[in-house]
């Protein structure tokens, strides 16, 4: 487990999101119970997935008060825009599965990007010049979701496995 100050500094160094954003962002978190708030005197202690939502808030670039929601939102976008169920066994997994799972293994997926949409729910994970795209269950993820600009914010995996190691260490 990793503390909620620790988090906020590797996240900031690794990733670039400064800690005075963060912490705001942290705070609406914990106020909805997306990540835990700790007790009087006891810092908040995080597990990988709780960081990973936290770094889904901050990508996705949303209005505070919106961020649990979004978080919500993003971890639930599935491949493809297909409904889960109607998906192959194999492929049963939605956006936040995807994110917890790098999260786990982050040394498996060094060479990816992912890139957070945040005009429109949207996660697109790039590898070797293909697109993986995640986006609300029954959305056309070849087309564009919303009229005006297209607005996202891409993360180098190397740079979210610095952060998930240096926290937790190597997982597996």
């Amino acid at each position: 487990m990793a503390t909620l100050n620790a988090s906020l500094r590797s996240i900031d160094q690794h990733l670039g999101f400064p800690q005075s954003r963060s912490r705001t962002v942290a705070r609406r978190l914990q106020e909805r119970n997306a990540i835990p708030l700790g007790a009087p005197g006891v810092a908040p202690e995080l597990e990988p997935h709780h960081v990973v939502s936290l770094i889904v808030a901050l990508a996705g670039y949303t209005v505070l008060h919106e961020a649990p929601d979004a978080v919500r939102t993003y971890r639930e976008l599935t491949p493809a825009g297909a409904p889960i169920d109607a998906l192959p066994a194999s492929l049963q997994f939605s956006a936040g599965n995807f994110l917890d799972g790098l999260a786990d293994e982050p040394e498996n997926a060094l060479k990816l990007k992912i890139e957070f949409v945040s005009s429109w729910p949207e996660i697109a994970i790039h590898s070797d010049g293909t697109v993986r795209r995640f986006v609300l269950p029954g959305f056309d993820p070849n087309h564009w979701q919303h009229s005006g600009h297209r607005r996202s914010t891409t993360i180098n995996v190397a740079a979210f496995a610095d952060v998930i190691t240096e926290l937790f260490g190597e997982q597996s």
